[in-house]
C-alpha cells in the first residue's frame, strides 16, 4: 500500500512540475498550478480562450469536448499538431512532461500569433460607411 501510495504522489509532483514549468514558458505564473479553479483561468489564457469558458468545462458530456479543444490549442500554442493533442488527451502523464522539460517554445495562443491577432478583430463594424 505503501509503494501505491508514494507511486501517486510522485505522479502528482511530476504532474504538477509539468504545469508550473508550461505556465511559466508561456508567461505565466508558474504558482497558478497549484490553485484550483484559477489554473484553468490561466491555462485559458495561455491558449487565448475568455474565462467564462469555465463555465463549459462544468457541464457534463459537453465539458470532454473543451477539455480535449482547449488541450488542442495548448499543444498548437507550443508549435505541436494534433498528434501532440492525442497524446496529452491519452497518455497525459508522458506528453505534459514532454512539453514542459522539452525543447517546444511558446508561439503565442494557436501557435500563429498572426492568426491569432486577425481571429480577434470583429467582423463587423456598426460605424463604417455604407456602400453605395
Amino acid at each position: 500500500m505503501t509503494v501505491l501510495v508514494l507511486f501517486i504522489v510522485a505522479l502528482v509532483v511530476l504532474m504538477v512540475a509539468s504545469m508550473w514549468t508550461i505556465f511559466t514558458k508561456a508567461g505565466q505564473p508558474g504558482w497558478a498550478a497549484i490553485i484550483p479553479i484559477y489554473n484553468m483561468v490561466v491555462l485559458l489564457k495561455i491558449v487565448g480562450k475568455p474565462v467564462w469558458w469555465i463555465l463549459l468545462f462544468l457541464i457534463p458530456f459537453v465539458n470532454y469536448v473543451f477539455i480535449i479543444w482547449t488541450y488542442n490549442m495548448l499543444s498548437k500554442s507550443f508549435g505541436k499538431s494534433e498528434g501532440y493533442t492525442v497524446g496529452l488527451i491519452l497518455l497525459g502523464v508522458v506528453f505534459f512532461p514532454m512539453l514542459a522539460f522539452g525543447d517546444a517554445k511558446y508561439l503565442g495562443p494557436y501557435g500563429d500569433q498572426a492568426a491569432f491577432q486577425a481571429a480577434q478583430q470583429p467582423h463587423f463594424d456598426f460605424d463604417a460607411p455604407k456602400p453605395a
